[in-house]
This record gives C-alpha cells, structure tokens and sequence, in this order.
C-alpha cells in the first residue's frame, strides 16, 4: 500500500511522463503527482511530428495525449514550460528554473532525447532545421509548404531558363528514421530533396545492407537524391539565408532549408548532476539512464523511462536504449507500476513503425549488425509486400519487419519472444501460419 500523503514527481512531459501520470491514478494511487514539463506545451506524442501532422493530415490538437482539462480532471499538478535544473537525491527535492523546490517521495525521470547537433560552420543560418518538439514541427511544416510553393509555376520562366529547379531545395543531414518520413513528407509539398548519409545505404545500422537498399529505391522513385559515403562539413549562406552545403568529398549541393537528423541523444543532465549511474555514450545504447529491469535506477527512490532509460532487457540479456513511441507508451506505465511497489520486469520487445509514400512497416525486435546469421523473407520483395526475419546462428529469430503486411506483428513477437530454432524454409512460405511455428 501507498501512503495517499506520499507525493510523487514526473520530471518530463512526454508520453512517458503523460502515461506514467494515468497509470499511477488508475492504479488507485491517491497521493500528489506532480508532472514537470519544460515545453509550454500540454504532453504530446512524437510520431505525428514527422507523420501525420508534419504532412498535414492531422491538427495539431490530434497530437496531445490527454485532453488539456484532464490533468486538473486526475488531480495531476502541471508544471508547463519550467525546466527541472537540479536534484538532490538525498533532500528528495528537484529545483525548476523559476527556484521553485518541489519534494517527492518517489521521482520518475522520462526528461528523453535531444536532437544531436551538427558540429560545422553555417549552423547558425536561419534555414538550419532540427525536429524534436512540436514548434520544430509547426516550423518545418511552413518550411516544407514554402519549398514547394512553385510546383505549378510555368515552365518558361526566368528560373527555368536558367537550368534551376523551380522548387526550394532541402537537403537533409542523415537517412534514418526521421530524416526518410521528412524527405517523404517534403516531396509531398513538392520541394526538392537531397540526402545525405555517411552509411552505404539508409539505416545502414538499424536494417543492414539487405533491406537500406529498400528504401533508397523507393525514396529514389519519388524523386529524392541520396548522397552516400558523405558527411556535410559546411553549410553556405549569405544575409543569414542558406545557398548550398558543401560534403568531405568535395562536392556542393545547392540548398535553401538544411534539417539535421543525425539522431538523438539521451537527456541525462540532471542525472549525472545526480550522481545516478550513467552508461557510456560510446557504448550500443548510446547513452542513457542504467535501470534494472524494474526501471529503477541506482537510487532505489528514482525511476527512469521512455529515451532517457538504457534497461536490462530480461528476455533479450542486453542493455537496451529504445527511443521509439511503444517503448515511451509502455514504459512510462510500467515505471508507475514499479513505484507503486509492483513486481515490474519490463520485457516488452522493441517494436517501431513508419510511413512512408505508400509503404507502411512495423518492426520487432533487436538484430543490431553482426548479431544475425541470415534475413529470411516472405512475399514479394519487389512489390514492397513481404516480411523479413533476422535469424541467429542457432536459427532463433531475433527481429521482423512487415511490410505492407499487417495484422502479423504480434506473432513475430511472439516467436521471438519464444526463443525457438526456426527452420528458413517454414518462415519463407507464405501458407505456412506464423502462430503454427510457437512451440
């Protein structure tokens, strides 16, 4: 039982912190909870920002997680746009940015990621893009709808007898995730788009060599250039505005608007003034919180979930740092769990989707390269409407991608989940049921 005069403090107004916060009312905690959010924004969720919404499909209310009067509704305190500067473990108290001193009993951390930034001179221009939060969506938004304001321009015109393209160009920093739904959603618009990837192939590191080359034919058939083997190593301007970027081979590519998708970086700040244990930035994860596999960190008082939170994965024996939506909607409720005094093992296997064009994908598990022996398919691989399985040498399944398949996502999970040899030729064959091959 949970003393009903115990506070409890949610630093991070993500969906983690969002989902953390229902989770302890619904689990019938009657105690304060406190939910500090640097954003002035109410919780919203991430993928519409560079789906949905970035695409303008969706409004902008579509991606908060709650109503705005739900909080006041759950007895969940706001604290909107103050920034937690300072924790004090052994005081129990977090300080915001304005000097308030709020003391907890129990603290979950879900403060997430940051974009990383781009180490090179030019970055300053105003058509210089990163996109994490909401404003860098509604930004870019207007940016992309700008870019591709002259798709119905005559084709006699000064700029085309010239040989220049009468859209804005976008060139974009990075092929994972992020940087293929923006180049996506910029085509949509109409701009022009050029990427740029130090990797042989989109999410080189995520995918490997057999499916990244998916992707680059499909960005290439929408009118999209990959530059491959490259890094940017100067952004040119003139007046403040972008012209062109310039690459470590020498070559310049002309440009109006750069994003930088370079990835992301675990916002630990206020753990490490903490002195909570950290893993090395260096390492698979990247960085992070360590947690056990209960999300607690090494103070037995403070949680972590969602980005920022680098767990021991009980099912897969690995340190995992998982920056996509499932993990946040999960994770911020098992921390809640665990706070409450649950018995918590936190085993979800990583899943993430995306949209792109006229493909749609939802991804299990964990095969980082060098872990896997082979990539097994089923369906039509040129047709874009199949699923690939990265297995082990000892034939155990260690991910699945369906593409353009649905409704199959929940049996690779569980065939993974499973740890059982599968044999190549079964998981190849269309009439064969994934659920027939669950020992």
């Amino acid at each position: 039982m949970v003393d009903a005069h115990q506070t409890f403090v949610i630093v991070g107004g993500g969906l983690a912190g969002a989902k953390a916060a229902e989770t302890l009312r619904s689990e019938g905690f009657t105690g304060r909870v406190i939910l500090i959010c640097d954003e002035r924004d109410h919780p919203y969720e991430r993928p519409p920002l560079s789906k949905g919404y970035l695409l303008g499909k969706e409004e902008r209310d579509s991606v908060f997680v709650h109503e705005p009067a739900w909080y006041a509704q759950a007895q969940i305190e706001l604290h909107l746009g103050q920034p937690a500067v300072h924790l004090d473990p052994e005081a129990k108290t977090v300080r915001l940015g304005d000097g308030t001193l709020i003391a907890y009993d129990k603290l979950l951390l879900a403060t997430g990621a940051e974009p990383r930034r781009l180490d090179i001179p030019g970055t300053g221009l105003a058509g210089v893009h990163h996109l994490r939060r909401l404003a860098h969506a509604e930004r870019l938004r207007g940016v992309l709808a700008s870019l591709g304001r002259d798709s119905s321009a005559p084709e006699d015109t000064e700029e085309s007898r010239d040989g220049a393209r009468r859209n804005g160009h976008l060139v974009i920093a990075g092929a994972g995730w992020i940087g293929l739904e923006v180049a996506a959603a910029a085509r949509s618009y109409g701009a022009e788009v050029t990427v740029v990837e130090a990797a042989p192939t989109p999410l080189h590191g995520i995918l490997g060599p057999e499916l990244g080359g998916l992707f680059t034919d499909l960005h290439r058939e929408h009118g999209v250039r990959f530059h491959f083997g490259a890094r940017l190593t100067e952004i040119v301007g003139q007046d403040g505005m972008v012209l062109a970027v310039r690459t470590d081979d020498g070559e310049e590519h002309p440009a109006h608007d750069v994003l930088a998708a370079i990835g992301a970086a675990p916002r630990t700040a206020l753990a490490e003034q903490a002195g909570l244990d950290l893993v090395d930035r260096t390492g698979s994860t990247g960085g992070g919180i360590a947690v056990d596999s209960s999300l607690r960190t090494s103070d037995p008082y403070i949680y972590a979930a969602g980005d920022v939170a680098a767990a021991d994965h009980p099912l897969l024996d690995a340190r995992l740092r998982v920056e996509h939506w499932a993990n946040a909607l999960n994770g911020g409720p098992a921390a809640a769990r665990a706070m409450l005094g649950q018995d918590v093992s936190y085993d979800r296997i990583p899943y993430f989707f995306s949209d792109q064009y006229d493909v749609g994908m939802e991804y299990s598990g964990y095969a980082p390269p060098g872990s896997y022996a082979q990539v097994v398919y089923r369906g039509d691989v040129a047709k874009r409407e199949f699923i690939a399985f990265w297995l082990g040498a000892d034939g155990r399944l260690l991910a699945g991608m369906n593409v353009n398949v649905w409704d199959v996502a929940e049996p690779i999970q569980q065939l993974i989940r499973s740890g059982a040899p599968l044999e190549p030729d079964a998981l190849a064959d269309p009439e064969v049921p994934l659920t027939s091959l669950l020992p």
